[in-house]
């Protein structure tokens, strides 16, 4: 039987890969054309159906060449968009734009379509001509066309920046919420932690990168054992080979390491199934690359920072804490998670854009306005990290800007960065933080 961890592997193969979903298209229209011929010559196919020989190979001869030629064009929209993730945007959006169910879909029709021509062309003879399959190939020529029509439509809007951050950061919010609610249900305080004498130490055979972890499986297996499992990296760590990923506390009798090890997943690369940093680590390379010298986009950072303030919101309002203790059916503790508090969130979103960004009013700016509309809407605890990263702000904003009217006007916050309504302009009566937008 496979492990949880193989069968993770597995899945994430066939998301990224771009193949598998055209192969099913492939045979399926392999044995559409089968079935086509079958029904041929039935009574009551319309008369207006009937080809002659030489139509229908000329047909079906220009349906195979056409799809051949329409997926070549496809791949080179595929070389286009990593040229454009690569040099504009980042690597690490690839892994998402893989999965596109879009883009599968197309092929699939493409290489479907083509099956179903071939082969029918190969049963042509001068007697017998597939006449219901003809039509039908027409038919899926003018579905092919359709899709890629809408295909190239989602391309060329999507490929934008600014809508893979929104693409990007949406994803993140789901991934968090659904985290969010699996701990909350299964979490339980501190303070109801054993201390355990005994401990075992379960080390990585191999190094890589932690993608997922089945937190049933591993709760089901602890208390089978009687034991708590305490996770030793965090998901979207690197762990070394010989590193130590779980920790086995008390128990009559240790788990096999083998079944541990199969419940937790080790990747080339992070994913972003169980880690919502990772949405929020690509949205900031999006901006960064914006800020470079090379693209000098400051407008572009800008966007990204309001998909980055919407996820700091969803962060910060579901909570975050250092680590997480999930508990079995019957309340006790087997599982210890390490969390990712909101400092670590707040770090990752501001720190590179504030140090890439100094020198832009326009990104200063946002980014006040930013921390400033995080401090006056999420919960007190917040606050202090919040704080210092807004004098943190005004550190740089000072380094950058001698000047003293250049200076206040980077330390003012406004929303839209340059051209909305700063701090001062505030509606009546607002606390400081929360301008009218």
């Amino acid at each position: 039987m496979t492990s949880w961890a193989t069968r993770f592997r597995l899945r994430q193969y066939a998301k990224a890969s771009l193949w598998i979903v055209p192969l099913f298209g492939l045979v399926l229209g392999v044995a559409l054309a089968q079935a086509a011929s079958a029904v041929d010559g039935a009574s009551w196919l319309p008369e207006t159906w009937d080809y002659s020989a030489s139509t229908a190979s000329s047909v079906l001869s220009s349906v195979v060449g056409s799809m051949i030629a329409l997926l070549g064009f496809v791949v080179t929209i595929g070389v286009l968009v990593i040229q454009q993730a690569t040099g504009t945007l980042s690597p690490r959006y690839m892994r998402l734009w893989y999965r596109d169910r879009l883009q599968k879909a197309v092929l699939a029709t493409f290489t479907g379509t083509f099956a179903f021509a071939y082969t029918l062309l190969r049963s042509i003879e001068t007697d017998s001509v597939p006449n219901l399959g003809v039509t039908l190939a027409g038919v899926a020529v003018s579905v092919s066309l359709l899709l890629l029509l809408i295909y190239l439509n989602r391309f060329t809007h999507n490929l934008r920046p600014v809508a893979i951050a929104d693409i990007v950061g949406r994803l993140g919010e789901r991934v968090l919420d659904h985290a969010a609610a699996q701990v909350r249900s299964t979490n339980v305080p501190d303070g109801a932690l054993p201390t355990a004498r005994s401990v075992n130490r379960i080390r990585s055979e191999r190094g890589g990168v932690i993608q997922a972890f089945d937190a049933a499986g591993m709760v089901a297996l602890a208390a089978r054992h009687d034991c708590v499992l305490v996770l030793g990296a965090s998901v979207g760590d690197f762990v070394p080979p010989g590193g130590t990923v779980v920790e086995i506390h008390g128990g009559a009798s240790a788990p096999d390491p083998r079944r541990v090890t199969g419940l937790l997943a080790l990747g080339a690369e992070r994913t972003i199934e169980q880690d919502p940093a990772f949405a929020l680590r690509i949205l900031v390379d999006i901006a960064i690359r914006a800020l470079s010298p090379a693209v000098n986009d400051p407008t572009t950072a800008v966007q990204v920072l309001n998909h980055i303030e919407a996820f700091l919101h969803e962060v910060g309002r579901a909570g975050s804490r250092s680590h997480y203790v999930l508990a079995d059916d019957r309340g006790r503790p087997r599982l210890v998670l390490p969390g990712r508090p909101w400092e670590s969130y707040l770090d990752l979103a501001v720190t590179e854009i504030r140090d890439y960004g100094a020198t832009s009013v326009q990104v200063c700016r946002r980014l006040r306005a930013l921390l400033e509309g995080l401090l006056a809407t999420l919960p007190d605890e917040c606050g202090p990290a919040l704080r210092t990263e807004l004098g943190l702000l005004d550190d740089a904003v000072d380094r950058e800007f001698t000047d003293a009217p250049r200076r206040a006007r980077a330390r003012t916050a406004d929303s839209q960065g340059i051209g909305g309504r700063p701090a001062q302009d505030a509606l009546p009566g607002a606390p400081p933080g929360e301008t009218g937008r």
